[in-house]
């Protein structure tokens, strides 16, 4: 069901914060800790995108798994960015695989990643997706990640905050398909949205960074991680970082 995260703080390589840490996502790729059913190995492909200083977005994806990119960790090395979203993928059967199917998405000014599935795919969503654009619509990769990244760029596109489209997102699509597993990630260079839905979602702060992961990974101790409830939304800068609740329970973490 893959692996994801977000970070913002001072520049990292792609390599410090993606190949190096212990438990890294490379490691996640073939080891992940917490797939709740959902997998066994993340071995479709993976993605990295960051943003420039002009505030553009740049993304290397791979359609095989990260383990066997041999070009991937000399450009790791040399690229430094202070906003990245990454991804390792695990496709749902009988979904395509290739590199434009990976995480992250964008449209230039967004990174977006999606960890779960659409119940019922493609007929559950097929009212939601009635309202997009018929030729954005016939462009969009036959996912049910695409088409979740389609709908939440027509919200943002209509002037919504990045947090209520997200929230309102997941609750349209949890109402068409019930089963659905909606652990959604947008990013910008100044922010990170992320909800919780049926998947692990975990947040490292520190004194001028924060990082929203799938899985705690590095060498710091597992106690700096903080692990968000079921049903979350989290809205995070290098400032502060804001847990609402999707649904009745509380979204209450530790200070």
């Amino acid at each position: 069901m893959c692996r994801h995260l977000g970070r913002l703080g001072p520049p990292v390589s792609l390599a410090e914060l993606l190949l190096d840490p212990a438990h890294s996502l490379l490691e996640q790729s073939w080891a992940p800790n917490d797939m709740r059913g959902g997998g066994t190995v993340n071995a479709d492909g993976f993605g990295a995108g960051w943003f420039r200083d002009d505030g553009t977005t740049g993304v290397y994806r791979n359609g095989a798994a990260m383990w066997t990119d041999t070009s991937f960790p000399a450009l790791a090395r040399d690229l430094r960015a202070s906003a990245v979203v990454a991804s390792v993928r695990s496709a749902t059967v009988g979904m395509p695989v290739g590199p434009d199917l990976c995480a992250p998405l964008t449209d230039g000014r967004w990174l977006f990643s999606h960890n779960g599935k659409v119940g019922g795919w493609p007929d559950s969503l097929a009212k939601l997706a009635a309202r997009l654009d018929p030729a954005e619509l016939l462009t969009t990769q036959p996912t049910d990640s695409a088409v979740l990244w389609a709908l939440l760029r027509q919200r943002l596109a209509d002037g919504a905050a990045p947090a209520t489209a997200v929230a309102e997102l997941v609750a349209e699509v949890h109402a068409a398909a019930p089963d659905s597993r909606l652990n959604l990630l947008l990013g910008d260079s100044d922010r990170i949205v992320a909800t919780t839905w049926t998947h692990s979602l975990w947040v490292r702060r520190e004194p001028d960074a924060v990082t929203v992961a799938s899985e705690p990974f590095g060498h710091t101790d597992r106690a700096e991680w903080v692990e968000i409830p079921d049903r979350c939304l989290v809205v995070a800068d290098t400032e502060h970082t804001e847990v609402i609740s999707l649904g009745e329970d509380s979204c209450d973490i530790p200070n």
